[in-house]
Order: structure tokens, then C-alpha cells, then sequence
């Protein structure tokens, strides 16, 4: 299953690797990433292939994150969100 996730938060040190690490230690793929910084907010999409894994557990790993981080992470089946994003 392909994912898509959002991640949006205070600029600061780490993020990226905080995200794919968890993603990494849960064997999930990373297809595609932009990231971009808007004044001092960090904005990242990721394009992810799930794989085998576990979609609650990397979920729950990623809220962890977010919370220790300040950031606001989301995980969404891509054809969900491509059905919600759609004019």
C-alpha cells in the first residue's frame, strides 16, 4: 500500500531524520519527498510505499514524533488522499 504523509511544524533540527527513521525502522519505502521552509514553518510530503508493514503501529510511532517534536504528522492511504484533494 502507498501513503501519503503530511508533516508540518516549527522549523528546527532533526525533523527529517527523526521521520525517515522511524520510517526506516519499520521498513517502509520512501518514493518521493518535497520539503519545503514557509518563514520559519517546515512543510514536508512524503510519497511512501508501506510495504509489509504495520500502518497503526508506524502511525502510532510517527504521533510519538510528533508530539516530542511539536509537529503535526498525518498518515493517509494515497488513494484517499488523492480522492480528497481532487477538484
Amino acid at each position: 500500500m502507498k501513503a501519503v504523509i503530511t508533516v508540518v511544524g516549527n522549523d528546527c533540527v532533526g525533523i527529517i531524520a527523526a521521520v525517515s527513521g522511524v520510517l526506516s525502522e519499520n521498513k517502509v519505502n520512501i518514493l518521493d519527498i518535497s520539503q519545503t521552509i514557509m518563514q520559519d514553518m517546515f512543510t514536508m510530503i512524503m510519497l511512501v510505499d508501506m510495504g509489509g508493514a504495520d500502518v497503526k503501529k508506524v502511525s502510532d510511532k510517527l504521533q510519538e514524533t510528533a508530539k516530542q517534536m511539536g509537529l503535526s504528522i498525518h498518515v493517509q492511504n494515497e488513494e484517499l488522499f488523492n480522492s480528497m484533494h481532487r477538484i
